[in-house]
């Protein structure tokens, strides 16, 4: 089984206030955290910040990759979206988009060490935190 990365372990890893991925585990990033990272990236203060930022993100991508968001991803999305909301518990959209993309590929979610809790909402999710 495999990780995907939430936003929270990319910045965190971004910024290298976390240890790195440990090579014997697959990663990738879903589109939306891609997504979310770029806005980090666009949202810079300083061209040099942009592009120092871009930099860290491209050697975590070449790492890792960008899964899509396709139409069966979307199935899942649509399922936890419906179960957190039969139980009045949703959590933010482009987290149920990356816990979406974690169940179709049988994979948990990784998320930063501020541990994003929410993601404990969605049933069958392994969640792990960054170390």
């Amino acid at each position: 089984m495999g990780l995907i990365l939430d936003t929270s372990a990319l910045i965190s890893l971004e910024r290298g206030q976390s240890h790195t991925l440990n090579s014997g585990e697959i990663y990738t990033i879903p589109a939306i955290v891609w997504a979310e990272a770029l806005v980090g990236v666009q949202l810079a203060t300083t061209v040099d910040i942009a592009a120092r930022r871009m930099a860290r993100l491209e050697a975590i991508r070449n790492v890792t990759g960008v899964q899509d968001f396709t139409p069966a991803v979307a199935v899942h999305y649509a399922e936890i979206f419906t179960e957190l909301s039969k139980n009045g518990r949703l959590i933010p959209q482009n987290d149920i988009a990356v816990a979406a993309t974690a169940r179709f590929l049988n994979f948990g979610v990784l998320v930063g060490p501020s541990d994003e809790s929410h993601f404990r909402r969605v049933a069958g999710l392994d969640v792990q935190v960054l170390g």
